[in-house]
């Protein structure tokens, strides 16, 4: 058995890793349909050895597709999710369109993969599934566990956010203006707002009324669905580093129950998708260049907080473009489809 695939935004930082994680997962593809916009249409990008040429996407580009992973704007998600559902199709969204829509299931495999069948249950097999910011999942993935064990009652999140999370036009910006910058050149930022070479900020999305941004809300609002606790109190800062790849966090938790540092580090190097990695004696912990390319979520530095009781500190670090994107969106659909 196999299943025609569309992916909608083909060219892009997440889409080629669409292909590639489709690829060595096995994935039973009969036919690919790679979709984007009218300006890259006519590109060709190769899968299992075989070139496929980049189509315009259009309302009809959805017929006889059984799952279509999206990896463009919300606008155009939320433009072409209706096409792409009375086509028969399930439509695994990467954008932040319906992610806190009642009703569409927002789905990390690991935590909550019942939610993915709901996407089937709608408009006769139909649906579509949430994938949630890569934020959020790179921070759960590491969370849910403990919290199944202790209950959480209130995080404080400071993110370290690689360039791949504004796409693949910053990942060239940040080695273009590192040339430059090296090289004594001037260069003008094009894609983010503020120099980027040996430079970080505050993330760039927007900013709400009480001064916490987008980034920042959805790994609030977000956690609360995927956990579906509300009671959770979460904070965050969330920072754009000069980093390619791979996003890290510094998770400070508090429990509702008591929760050693021994008992978490046993928890974690049990659950799925998870890797401890460090080295206490020399002070070495997971860094992105450790886990660009890796599927899992990579945790450490597991500490007591000293200021208060039942908190846990811990290091945190997840590639953006798999684990945060593509490798999340696909074992969605394996848990929808397969």
């Amino acid at each position: 058995m196999g299943f025609k695939v569309a992916i909608v935004g083909a060219t892009g930082a997440v889409g080629v890793e669409f292909m590639n994680v489709l690829e060595r997962r096995n994935f039973p593809v009969s036919d690919l349909v790679l979709l984007a916009s009218k300006r890259s249409a006519g590109t060709t990008l190769t899968f299992k050895g075989k070139p496929y040429v980049v189509q315009e996407l259009t309302k009809d580009s959805f017929i006889g597709c059984q799952l279509a992973l999206f990896s463009a704007s919300g606008a155009i998600s939320k433009e072409y999710r209706e096409a792409c559902v009375k086509a028969g199709c399930l439509m695994v969204d990467n954008s932040s369109a319906f992610r806190m829509e009642d009703g569409v299931p927002l789905v990390v495999p690991e935590i909550n993969p019942q939610e993915a069948k709901k996407a089937l249950q709608a408009n006769g097999g139909k649906g579509v599934i949430a994938n949630p910011n890569c934020t959020t999942i790179i921070a759960l993935m590491a969370l849910a566990p403990l919290h199944r064990e202790a209950k959480i009652k209130r995080l404080v999140a400071a993110t370290y956010q690689a360039a791949s999370g504004a796409g693949h036009a910053a990942m060239e910006e940040l080695k273009d203006s590192t040339r430059a910058w090296l090289d004594g050149k001037p260069y003008a930022p094009k894609v983010l707002p503020h120099p980027y070479a040996f430079n970080l900020f505050p993330h760039n999305s927007a900013m709400g009324p009480e001064g916490y941004c987008e980034e920042e809300v959805k790994l609030l609002k977000e956690s609360r669905k995927i956990l579906a606790d509300n009671s959770l109190r979460i904070t965050g800062t969330c920072v754009r580093v000069p980093v390619l790849r791979t996003h890290a966090e510094a998770l400070n938790v508090e429990f509702h129950k008591p929760l050693s540092v021994e008992r978490a580090y046993e928890i974690l190097n049990k659950a799925p998708g998870v890797t401890v990695l460090e080295d206490r004696a020399k002070n070495r912990w997971a860094m992105p260049i450790d886990v660009a390319g890796k599927d899992n979520v990579y945790v450490g530095r597991i500490r007591k907080d000293q200021s208060q009781d039942n908190t846990l500190e811990l290091w945190v670090v997840g590639d953006q473009l798999l684990k945060g994107a593509a490798l999340n969106a696909v074992q969605c659909a394996e848990v929808a489809l397969l």
